[in-house]
């Protein structure tokens, strides 16, 4: 006894004070008293901590070689005391003493001790320390508990009968807090391990979506407090975790092996699953980085362009969701790249030419929709203009005729989808030029469909007050005010507009109403458009332009001969509802009664002038009459609403001026389907002496090398004596001669000046009876030197 007490005396007091903590019987537990007095030892001489450390290391490996499963629970139960009440700078070489121990016991193969090495390390990793550490690496955990996620079978029980989980599921549990406890302990230490590197992500992101696909688990009741021991809730928990810990550069690093993870065991389809990652993944990353996911799943659908049309619709529907959280800031800098690269899948679908991916092009337009929703207005518009880049009139790509009107079909459908998002508020900012003048080019397209749709994005992008719906079909109400119109005065940005782009809404809509494969749809659009543009930027002097518009299209009606009649009895009868509805808008009582007698006269002896004969679908070829033939009293006279206007106090000279003159830049149109160039103001002028608008210098007039270098010869001393001379005259005249004389000569320059003008006006405003009688007459004389055709900046 003597040699034993002095054997133990002789030891080292903080490995006394590590023995004393183990009792007698390990099922006692740890001592608490003496368990006080060794962590006030180890606070008190802080040196001795590493020491007490790699002594309970010892002891551990002891206990397990001899299965002493008692002792290593005591000895786990000593660290996590000792490591939460010491703080000291020698705390990092304890720490490497208690990584071992964990390690040691996640390498056994007892499913107990793995969960208490989890346990410990887990409480480890919510421990703040003081001090860095420079040499500590994680490999093996992040290793060994991505391995316990994997745990069990798929088809296993979540729970056993007594209401525990099974053993293989609480190794399942251990892993996932474990690989939580690596995450929370490295991703905030730039000295530690860089846990964002492939090598382990392609290990955690796996695991957790390997736990969080489990369709059983949708029927348990989640609103439980005791579902959170599900495998299947934490691993969502720890997914969130590390999501939302992800900073600008490390998005990929989790997006990309989650990826491959729905690859390589095919979950794209259904995508239900997929869909609930991603809402996990944009509710749990920072608000700035959604876009780098929106990205990432750009980027991965270029991958299956090849892919099963099931697939890549999966991809789209995950998107779609994708964006729809998407915040509009967050979406921000590659805006073109994404609708690019939507569009260009959208082409390779087409060429495929494969019905089964009709939803997958629908997704695409979606998706598209959504994603402009959240973007500012101006971005919109940006959209609207890169897209109608991609028509194949403005696109440099070669497609098949087939390919081409299915394209066009799309991205009409993507056009106004996009322009169901975008809220007007100045027409001048909605309709840049750029966009304006290729859109109304687009409304010449020989398929009645897509011209139709042109009209329904231009519903969409000039209504303001959502009065679309209230003139979508062609009636003539005796009171406007029944339709319940919101009518605002428009702005002065809006009247400006008008006058600078008018006339191209008024010739492209003369040049849709002629199209013969027109039906009653497309004449409902176009009287539409009429109407809106009436109401919402329908000021006083505009409303006398739109009434010219109506008196053109009913002037097409009868010189048209190519109209067949029932386009015939269209046109006069949108005429008739369209001049209703703006003679009541312009609020002059005298036109209005003589719009409504014109309409009721027509009413008793020419119904199929009117709306509710003419776009009657029941109507049938036989119902209508034998001959087009239209009387004087039954339509609107140009000179009668030009008298009751200026009896009225309007201005109504605009009245005599004609819309239908082509602008200036639809002359290179490059879409066919026009019926006529009606209108067109083509002036063939004999020669350059005869024109009024140049110099009447003469064309055999040649300038060469020769005369210019004789007119750069001449003595300037000679000019100046000639103009002294003329001014000479000129004062001497205006001092001698008679008053009288004077002023008779200044009249008869004013008179040779107004008479020039007055010419010029009436060329260019009175209407040319018939281009084609015209170019024939002048045939006859002499052969053209040109066609002239004033810009829309010289037609006010």
């Amino acid at each position: 006894m003597s040699v034993c007490f002095g054997c133990a005396c002789l030891k080292p007091r903080y490995k006394r004070l590590v023995d004393n903590i183990f009792p007698l019987n390990p099922e006692d537990g740890l001592v608490k008293n003496n368990m006080d007095k060794l962590t006030y030892y180890a606070m008190s001489n802080s040196e001795k901590l590493d020491r007490i450390g790699a002594y309970l290391e010892q002891k551990l490996g002891r206990d397990l070689q001899r299965r002493r499963i008692g002792n290593v629970f005591i000895s786990m139960d000593a660290l996590d005391q000792l490591l939460v009440a010491c703080h000291s700078h020698s705390l990092n070489l304890f720490v490497e003493s208690f990584l071992k121990m964990v390690q040691k016991l996640l390498e056994s193969d007892d499913p107990d001790l793995q969960v208490l090495a989890t346990q410990s390390f887990v409480k480890f990793a919510n421990i703040e320390e003081d001090n860095p550490s420079y040499h500590r690496r994680y490999d093996f955990f992040v290793s060994k508990f991505s391995a316990m996620c994997h745990c069990g079978k798929d088809n296993e029980n979540i729970k056993t009968k007594s209401g525990h989980l099974t053993m293989s599921l609480r190794i399942r549990n251990a892993g996932l807090r474990g690989l939580q406890g690596v995450v929370r302990k490295t991703v905030s230490d730039d000295l530690q391990v860089n846990i964002w590197e492939s090598i382990h992500m392609d290990k955690m992101v796996p695991s957790l979506l390997f736990n969080m696909h489990n369709p059983n688990f949708m029927s348990v009741d989640l609103e439980s407090p005791k579902d959170e021991e599900h495998p299947v809730y934490l691993s969502e928990v720890v997914f969130r975790d590390l999501v939302c810990r992800a900073s600008y550069g490390n998005i990929k690093s989790v997006l990309k092996p989650a990826l491959i993870h729905y690859d390589n065991h095919k979950l794209w389809v259904p995508s239900d699953f997929v869909v609930k990652c991603f809402k996990i993944i944009m509710y749990s990353v920072q608000q700035q980085y959604g876009y780098i996911v929106i990205q990432t799943l750009m980027e991965h659908l270029d991958k299956h362009t090849r892919s099963e049309p099931q697939i890549k619709n999966s991809i789209i529907d995950v998107l779609y969701e994708s964006v729809l959280i998407a915040a509009g800031g967050s979406i921000g800098p590659s805006v073109l790249d994404v609708i690019n690269t939507l569009l260009r899948h959208l082409r390779l679908s087409i060429e495929t030419n494969d019905e089964t991916k009709e939803q997958f092009e629908d997704n695409i337009i979606n998706t598209i929709g959504e994603f402009a929703k959240n973007l500012p207005d101006y971005q919109k518009i940006e959209i609207m203009m890169f897209i109608m880049g991609k028509f194949p009139q403005f696109s440099s790509e070669e497609l098949g005729e087939a390919v081409d009107t299915r394209m066009q079909t799309m991205l009409l459908k993507t056009l106004l989808k996009v322009a169901t998002k975008y809220k007007t508020v100045e027409m001048q900012k909605t309709f840049p030029v750029e966009f304006l003048i290729p859109l109304l080019r687009i409304s010449l397209l020989p398929d009645a469909t897509m011209r139709a749709t042109v009209q329904d994005i231009l519903h969409k992008l000039i209504d303001r007050h959502d009065n679309t719906e209230k003139l979508k079909h062609i009636t003539i109400p005796k009171d406007v005010g029944d339709l319940d119109l919101v009518v605002e005065k428009n702005s002065r940005h809006d009247s400006l507009f008008m006058k600078k782009n008018g006339l191209q809404f008024y010739w492209h809509i003369l040049e849709n109403v002629q199209m013969t494969s027109n039906k009653v749809n497309n004449f409902e659009s176009l009287y539409c458009t009429m109407c809106l543009l009436c109401v919402e930027i329908g000021c006083d002097e505009m409303v006398i332009e739109l009434l010219r518009l109506g008196l053109d299209l009913q002037q097409l009606a009868m010189s048209n001969s190519s109209l067949p009649l029932t386009h015939k009895c269209a046109v006069h009868g949108m005429v008739a509802a369209y001049l209703n509805l703006a003679s009541q808008l312009l609020c002059e009582q005298p036109v209005c009664q003589y719009v409504s007698e014109i309409i009721e006269m027509r009413r008793k002896e020419a119904p199929h002038y009117l709306p509710e004969f003419a776009f009657n679908r029941a109507n049938r070829p036989n119902s209508y009459p034998s001959s087009d033939t239209m009387r004087d009293e039954w339509l609107f006279d140009q000179v009668m609403l030009q008298e009751l206007l200026v009896e009225c106090g309007q201005d109504a000279s605009r009245l005599n001026v004609s819309l239908a003159q082509k602008p200036y830049s639809a002359m290179d149109v490059g879409t066919s389907g026009s019926a006529s160039d009606i209108g067109s103001i083509q002036l063939e002028v004999e020669s350059v002496e005869t024109s009024p608008m140049m110099s009447r210098k003469s064309v055999k007039e040649e300038i060469t090398v020769e005369s210019l270098k004789k007119m750069l010869a001449e003595d300037s001393r000679e000019k100046k004596e000639e103009e002294e001379k003329r001014r000479l005259e000129i004062v001497h005249t205006f001092r001698t001669a008679p008053f009288e004389e004077i002023v008779a000569r200044s009249e008869a320059k004013s008179n040779h000046f107004h008479n020039k003008l007055s010419e010029i006006l009436d060329m260019v405003s009175k209407p040319p009876e018939s281009p084609e009688r015209n170019r024939k007459a002048f045939s006859d004389n002499v052969v053209p030197v040109y066609d002239m055709q004033f810009p829309e900046l010289f037609v006010y």
